[in-house]
C-alpha cells in the first residue's frame, strides 16, 4: 500500500547573505528563530499543534547545542514541544523533513516544523592540537615555575589556526575537500573550463531574471540585520550584475592550481540563510482545509563513492525511480544543488549514460536525460549561495512555488552530499 503523500502546508526562507557580510553578526540560532517565528505567525497553525520542530544544521555553534531546541524556544514554541537538530551533511535541510514523514507516517505526531539553517560566517577558527595542550598544561600547573616553564615552550606557528570551513568541507575518508571532488568529475567526463564557465553564467542570468521578476519574493521574507539604524535585507546578494564568460575566465583554479578547473566562480557561493516549512498528512490538510503549498510522494538517499561525492543525484534518483516506477519523462521541473558547475554536468551525463547505468545499477537503459530547460529554472547555489544546513529545504521551498507558478504537477529536487551520498525527493503540487 503506497504511503500517504506529505502535506507541506507552508514554506518560507530569509534571503541568501553572502558570507562576511549583512548576516556576519547574526548567529544561526538567532537567525533560525527569527525565521521560523515568522513562519508560524504567518500560519494558520498555532504553535501549540506542532509535535515537534527538527532542524538542519552542519556547524552546530558552541553556544547553541541542539540548536533546534533553541530555535524553537526562542521562536516562541511552548517547553513542551520537543526539538532535534539533524545533521547529514549538504542534504540536512532535506534531512528535517524526511524525518518528519517519516514521524508522520508512523503515526508519532500530526504536525511538523521542519528546515535548516547555516551561518557559515561564524564557522570558527580552530587553535592547533600543540597549541590547546599549551593552554591544557598551563591551566593545570599549580607552581608558578611550572607556568613559566610551559610559557616557555610557545612558538608563534603553535597560533596558526584551523579554518573550520576548509576543515569542514574535508572528507576525512577520501581526504578531499569537496571542490577536490569536483575536479575528479571533470576530469572523469571531460567537462572543460568553458563548459563550467558557460554554466555558472547561464546560472547567474537564470537567478537574475528571476530577482528581477520578483518569482523569489513569495518564498522569502526580509530580514533586519542593524535594529540601531534599521537596516534589512530583502534580496538574495549574491546574484552579480554584469558578469561574463571573460570576467569568469579570469579566475584562478582554486582547488588544484595547476591543472584545475573548478574555481570561485563556477562553485556554489559561501552563504548565510534559514528556511522552514510545515509539514502534516494530505488527510490531516484536508481536515483542517488547508490549501497546501504542495506535497512530498516519495524520497530516496543513496551512498557512493567520497571521492566522486557529486554524483549522489543519480544514485539517488535511479532509486526514487525504482520505488515509483516514473521516469525523467515523467517529471516537470528539477532542481539539483549547484555545489560546482562540473558536479552538476557530470550528473547531466552520468544520467544520460547508458555505460554508466550499466556499470553501476545493472540497467540496460539510461536514468533518463535531463531537458536543460526545466532544470534549475531560476538560477542555483552557483549565483545565490548554498547554506549548507539550509539549502534543501530551500530546494523544496523553490520547486513547490515554481510548480504553482506554472501549473505543472511533479518536480524532482535533489542533491549530492559530502562524504558519498545523494538524495532525491518527489514534489507534487495539484
Amino acid at each position: 500500500m503506497k504511503a500517504e503523500r506529505i502535506a507541506i502546508v507552508s514554506g518560507l526562507r530569509t534571503p541568501m547573505a553572502k558570507a562576511g557580510g549583512k548576516f556576519q553578526d547574526i548567529p544561526a540560532d538567532t537567525l533560525g528563530s527569527r525565521l521560523v517565528r515568522e513562519l508560524m505567525l504567518r500560519s494558520e497553525v498555532d504553535f501549540t499543534d506542532v509535535n515537534e520542530v527538527i532542524i538542519g544544521n552542519v556547524v552546530q555553534p558552541v553556544h547553541a547545542t541542539n540548536i533546534a531546541r533553541v530555535i524553537a524556544l526562542r521562536a516562541g514554541f511552548p517547553e513542551a514541544t520537543p526539538a532535534m537538530t539533524v545533521h547529514r551533511n549538504c542534504a540536512s535541510g532535506m534531512e528535517s523533513i524526511t524525518t518528519a514523514a517519516s514521524r508522520i507516517h508512523a503515526k508519532e505526531g500530526k504536525i511538523y516544523l521542519c528546515g535548516g539553517v547555516e551561518s557559515m560566517s561564524n564557522i570558527p577558527f580552530l587553535y592547533s592540537r600543540k597549541m590547546t595542550a599549551l593552554f591544557e598544561r598551563f591551566a593545570k600547573s599549580k607552581k608558578t615555575f611550572d607556568k613559566l616553564r610551559t610559557i616557555l615552550g610557545f612558538r608563534p606557528t603553535d597560533l596558526k589556526p584551523i579554518i573550520g570551513l576548509m576543515s569542514g568541507l574535508t572528507d576525512p575518508v577520501s581526504g578531499l575537500i569537496m571542490g577536490s571532488t569536483a575536479e575528479i568529475l571533470a576530469r572523469d567526463f571531460g567537462i572543460s573550463r568553458l563548459e563550467q564557465d558557460i554554466y555558472a553564467l547561464n546560472s547567474y542570468d537564470k537567478a537574475l531574471k528571476a530577482k528581477k521578476a520578483g518569482r523569489f519574493e513569495q518564498e522569502s521574507t526580509a530580514v533586519i540585520y542593524d535594529e540601531v539604524d534599521g537596516k534589512y535585507l530583502d534580496y538574495d546578494d549574491g546574484i552579480r550584475e554584469g558578469l561574463t564568460l571573460q570576467k569568469l575566465g579570469r579566475l584562478r583554479p582554486f582547488f588544484d592550481k595547476k591543472n584545475g578547473t573548478v574555481t570561485a566562480g563556477n562553485s556554489s557561493q559561501i552563504t548565510d540563510a534559514a528556511a522552514a516549512v510545515l509539514l502534516m498528512s494530505e488527510s490531516e490538510a484536508k481536515k483542517r482545509g488547508y490549501t497546501p503549498l504542495g506535497y512530498l510522494s516519495e524520497y530516496s538517499y543513496m551512498g557512493l563513492d567520497p571521492k566522486r561525492m557529486g554524483l549522489g543525484p543519480v544514485f539517488a534518483t535511479h532509486e526514487l525511480f525504482a520505488k515509483t516506477g516514473l521516469s525523467m519523462k515523467d517529471i516537470d521541473l528539477i532542481e539539483i544543488n549547484e555545489a560546482f558547475a562540473a558536479q552538476v554536468i557530470a550528473c547531466q551525463k552520468a544520467f544520460s549514460s547508458k555505460i554508466f547505468a550499466k556499470t553501476h545499477f545493472g540497467d540496460t537503459t539510461a536514468v533518463g536525460d535531463i531537458n536543460p530547460d526545466i532544470l534549475n529554472v531560476n538560477g542555483g547555489a552557483i549565483a545565490f549561495g548554498h547554506p549548507v544546513g539550509m539549502t534543501g529545504t530551500r530546494l523544496v521551498i523553490t520547486l513547490l512555488h515554481e510548480l504553482r507558478n506554472r501549473g505543472l504537477q511533479k518536480a524532482l529536487a535533489t542533491l549530492c552530499i559530502g562524504g558519498g551520498q545523494g538524495v532525491a525527493l518527489l514534489l507534487e503540487a495539484e
